[in-house]
């Protein structure tokens, strides 16, 4: 992760009373991200979709567990 989306990491962790380890994303799960939010802002044509989407994914991981590479396959039909 770069930087700024690291101290955004600390920052959260630091909210919730939690370590900030937990919070890291692996160079997979960015590119899942990504590719969820490319294709949520492409194939709805609305920009917007993309970070609502990932927030509602980031939800049901966190909710459900499992693989994020599952969900993203469940919710737009391709991975990364």
């Amino acid at each position: 992760m770069d930087g700024w989306l690291e101290e955004a990491c600390t920052k959260l962790a630091a909210a919730v009373e939690e370590e900030p380890a937990g919070y890291a994303l692996s160079r997979a799960e960015i590119e899942e991200l990504l590719e969820l939010a490319r294709i949520a802002a492409h194939e709805s044509g609305e920009r917007t979709n993309a970070p609502l989407l990932c927030y509602l994914v980031g939800l049901a991981h966190g909710r459900h567990g499992g693989s994020l590479s599952d969900l993203v396959d469940a919710t737009v039909g391709t991975s990364a």
